[in-house]
């Protein structure tokens, strides 16, 4: 039996509404949140055309762009709190033509799964669903014919689904919300001194994920066990100590700053190793995010690298009818305006400038780097094998390398809170 997909109404509405207007397709992803039994839909946008699409309308079945579907996956992606994902793209044609773009979209689907994993922090365990669905709607009688593709099996073949549209889907989720401060301090070594500050960033990155992964997460201030219900209690019990090293260094990438995190759960009998898991990746992404979005902007403007970069402020999002909220990035000098007409062009929905919620990072997150020919102590996890902690300034080093580790506890303790919303 295939896999069932309970998709909100609005979405369906969304589909319908859509006009070829004399074009051969319409494709575009779908949004929301994978678990063991069903999945859940609460979003659906077209991928926005590309000029030359805007000047032949009759374009072919060839211009299903794939690089430019994948792209714009991407750019979704990093708009999605965590609990949310890309779940898989849609296409809007005749009958007739629906068996023509099985190929396409099923290549499609891979490149994009394949493109976000590539910039995520984490993985998906074995555990975890790895079925992405294709959705084809004909576009005269707008009936559904719904797939699913086992990404996990590059030689998957299609399995048929179940698309059942349902009222209050998007209302009845559980939020996690958090504010993290990091201070992630990544030595760089006589030869990753002459890398760019992108791939040291990212390689330091990879590395502070780790201890991320392994912190102590707790719930309204309570620990209960993963497998519990979230509704009946929190908590989460997982200890992890970092190891530290010597090692001569030649300079340093520093970020540090408040982060402000938020993930979504639906209130279908949530465990708490889901939350926990939701809350994690979160953390992960919107670092990571804004450190690319930083990379972005510097190659856009043609910025040369300086020693001092403010990161983008997070800002969340709401969608109409739902508690759920997407979110954006924006720098100082943005307006509201650019947020706007950006999430319109990404989603293909219309927002107001005034419902646009700012995250109160008082502590804006930057980024800082330095050279210095002076010996450095570091964790090095990746370069050499594990030792005991050496000596009080190795611990002291460490405490620094390894903060947002120690925050995440006593931070994430106070602060993690979720809130429970349905019909």
């Amino acid at each position: 039996m295939g896999r069932t997909y309970i998709v909100e109404e609005t979405v369906g509405q969304y589909l319908s509404n859509i006009n070829l207007q004399g074009r051969v397709f319409v494709s575009g992803l779908l949004i929301g949140q994978c678990s063991s039994q069903k999945d859940y839909v609460i979003l659906a946008t077209r991928t926005p055309l590309k000029e030359e699409q805007n000047e032949n309308p009759k374009a072919k079945l060839e211009s299903l762009d794939e690089e430019w579907a994948t792209e714009h996956a991407s750019q979704v992606s990093r708009m999605l709190p965590g609990g949310l994902l890309v779940l898989g793209i849609f296409i809007i044609t005749t009958l007739e033509l629906a068996n023509d773009f099985q190929h396409a979209l099923r290549r499609l689907i891979f490149s994009m799964e394949k493109s976000m994993n590539r910039k995520r922090l984490w993985n998906f365990t074995e555990e975890e669903v790895s079925e992405r669905v294709i959705l084809h709607v004909c576009s005269s009688t707008k009936k559904v014919s719904c797939r699913t593709y086992d990404v996990r099996d590059p030689k998957s073949s299609a399995r048929p689904a179940d698309w059942k549209y349902q009222n209050w889907v998007s209302t009845s989720w559980l939020s996690l919300e958090c504010t993290v401060h990091i201070n992630i301090h990544i030595p760089l070594s006589t030869t990753s001194v002459s890398y760019t500050l992108e791939k040291n960033t990212k390689n330091g990155l990879t590395r502070w994920a780790k201890q991320i992964e392994n912190g102590v997460y707790l719930i309204n201030r309570q620990v209960k066990d993963e497998d519990s219900d979230l509704l009946e209690g929190q908590l989460l019990n997982s200890d992890h100590r970092s190891t530290a090293t010597v090692q001569i260094c030649s300079g340093s990438v520093n970020l540090k700053g408040d982060v402000k995190c938020r993930a979504y759960i639906h209130s279908n009998r949530p465990k708490v190793k889901d939350a926990v898991q939701a809350i994690k990746r979160d953390i992960l992404n919107t670092v990571a995010d804004r450190c690319e979005i930083l990379f972005e902007d510097l190659l856009l403007n043609e910025t040369p690298e300086k020693k001092f970069h403010i990161l983008p402020h997070r800002v969340f999002v709401p969608i109409s009818g739902s508690p759920v909220m997407l979110c954006d990035y924006k720098f100082g000098d943005e307006a509201a305006e650019e947020i706007r007409d950006h999430f319109l062009e990404m989603l293909d929905h219309m927002i107001q400038t005034e419902d646009l919620e700012i995250a109160e990072e008082i502590n804006t997150a930057c980024m800082t780097s330095f050279m210095d020919s002076e010996a450095s102590l570091t964790n090095a996890d990746d370069e050499q094998p594990e030792q005991p902690n050496k000596t009080n300034l190795v611990l002291k080093i460490q405490q620094n390398i390894g903060v947002i580790a120690a925050f995440a506890v006593a931070v994430l303790a106070a602060g993690i809170s979720f809130h429970y919303f349905s019909d």
